[in-house]
């Protein structure tokens, strides 16, 4: 499985739903990164993402975006073959 990286803060909402998905995939593990802790890795995700907000969800070496850019991505039917891409 892939690797998965989420940045996220500590109350998100977003958040705890792009897990939850995540792991009703079958993703049994997340690197989080917390970016109300440091503030250098809020530069990061921006640098990586061009996106301000949490979640940023990376399967990989790919963005796939937001809570709701990962919910379309399943919905579509694309979220299980990323994740299956090691």
């Amino acid at each position: 499985m892939a690797k998965v990286v989420m940045y996220c803060t500590a109350v998100c909402p977003y958040c705890v739903s792009a897990e939850r998905l995540l792991k009703s995939r079958g993703v049994t593990e997340i690197e989080k990164i917390r970016i109300d802790l440091d503030p250098a890795k809020q530069e990061e995700m921006i640098a990586r993402s061009g996106r301000r907000t949490v979640p940023q969800v990376f399967i990989g070496d790919t963005h796939v975006g937001g809570f709701d850019d990962t919910a379309a991505l399943d919905a579509a039917g694309g979220l299980a073959p990323l994740l299956a891409s090691a």
